[in-house]
């Protein structure tokens, strides 16, 4: 059946076989998958540093928005080589981090209109600081309860 299914679908063996590679994260080794989610994650500090320097040169708001979205999603890609982009997306997409997930993407792409196309510098900053907070958002709900110990601390503050 499953060879069936190959043939239908128009996939070799050798190319369903690179197909799962590509996707799955266990092919590579443990030592590769945390050497090269350092570099995704170590780039991604460096660029978002980068761009936060960047603005603060004359016309550097377009570079401080490129530089900041590349380096947060480096960052973000970077988790791609502990888990797997497909089982990311999956992880991504969960009915806890939706909301999380649909703001910081709708950041990085409003980020860059407001910079490159829009000319809005204070909208690209906005955007930038949504992002950080988003990205926050969403790390934390790889953490038991954190986001209920913030909720709680907010909360506390703000009472």
């Amino acid at each position: 059946m499953e060879k069936l299914r190959r043939v239908l679908s128009g996939q070799d063996d050798e190319e369903q076989g690179l197909t799962a590679q590509v996707l799955d994260a266990s092919s590579l080794s443990f030592n590769t998958r945390l050497k090269w989610f350092a570099i995704c994650f170590v780039c991604g500090i460096f660029f978002s540093i980068l761009g936060t320097g960047l603005l603060w040169l004359p016309g550097g708001i377009k570079l401080f928005a490129v530089f900041y979205t590349l380096g947060n999603l480096a960052a973000l890609a970077s988790t791609c080589f502990l888990m797997g982009p497909v089982k990311q997306l999956k992880k991504m997409f969960e009915a806890t981090r939706l909301l999380a997930t649909i703001v910081m993407l709708l950041c990085f792409v409003f980020t860059l209109c407001a910079a490159l196309w829009w000319h809005k510098k204070g909208l690209a900053v906005l955007f930038c600081i949504l992002q950080f907070l988003s990205m926050t958002w969403y790390s934390l709900s790889y953490i038991p309860y954190a986001r209920d110990a913030v909720i709680k601390c907010c909360s506390s503050l703000l009472s």
